[in-house]
């Protein structure tokens, strides 16, 4: 390499590394030097209707015009399109041709990890070396990482996983386990089996944003591990605070209507959810 060559590519190294640096050194820190991430986090974005590009297109009930249409997106997911086996894009293409029917959220079923990080609610990070909570607005669904217990697995499947983590210098990393079969990452119908393993990554970026990033391990339903990553921002209002969301009471109409006594003979329980009468 020519010497000016090699003394732009130091320059640009120091710059970066200073970058990188300046970016991390105003960071809350724990006692124990940790990366704080305690605080009211949120996504933006359209990336619960699809983690895949996708455009803007009419949405189920024409009555809604465009409040109820569905707007673009740019993805979230790296690396291509997502690597469906046979079976599992068939199942894939299944669900989104019924997404509304079929799609658990819908219900107010907890969304999953990690779906509820890019949900349109915020979501509250408690730290603590020993474990981290994390506190979801959407149909009030929480979570526990346990530190550095590499060995505590998970008694038994959860809807949010068995989540796990440790930190690999200023990352926090969280290796999620031993989920229900039954969450979706969007509307669009993208889904995963039992056997789906999530590897978290929360970066620090500045005081007010994590770099977050997701591999995504389903032998079942994909040919080979793919990632999802997005910005988190933290929420700056003065009086910026975790609400309730306890979205039962709105979906219970739909869930259970057809077991009041006055419902129209031919009302059907819902189909697509886990526990409905007539699928059992």
């Amino acid at each position: 390499m020519p010497n000016y060559l090699a003394g732009a590519a130091l320059c640009l190294s120091l710059t970066v590394t200073g970058f990188a640096t300046a970016q991390t050194d105003n960071v809350s820190r724990t006692a124990s030097g940790k990366p704080d991430f305690s605080g009211l986090w949120q996504a933006l974005g359209n990336n619960q209707w699809n983690i895949e590009p996708s455009a803007a297109k009419a949405g189920p009930d024409w009555q809604w015009g465009a409040l109820g249409a569905i707007p673009a997106t740019l993805g979230i997911v790296k690396d291509g399109e997502l690597p469906y086996t046979p079976s599992g894009l068939a199942q894939k293409q299944v669900n989104q041709a019924d997404w509304l029917a079929l799609d658990p959220v819908v219900k107010c079923y907890m969304p999953g990890v990690p779906r509820a990080n890019y949900m349109p609610f915020p979501f509250q990070i408690v730290q603590s070396d020993e474990t981290v909570v994390m506190a979801y607005e959407f149909a009030s669904a929480m979570r526990i990482v346990y530190m550095d217990q590499p060995d505590f697995d998970g008694p038994v499947p959860a809807w949010m996983g068995h989540s796990r983590g440790h930190w690999e210098g200023d990352t926090l990393v969280i290796r999620v386990t031993d989920f229900m079969p039954y969450t979706w990452f969007d509307h669009a119908g993208n889904h995963h089996s039992d056997q789906l393993e999530v590897i978290e990554r929360y970066t620090p970026a500045g005081p007010n944003l994590i770099m977050y990033e997701a591999e995504i391990r389903d032998p079942v339903t994909y040919t080979r591990p793919w990632r999802m990553a997005f910005p988190l921002y933290r929420r700056m209002e003065e009086n910026a605070q975790l609400l309730e969301f306890k979205c039962v009471e709105f979906a219970e109409e739909l869930v259970y209507g057809y077991l009041n006594k006055d419902a129209p003979d031919d009302r059907v329980p819902p189909r697509g959810m886990p526990f409905t009468i007539q699928e059992q």
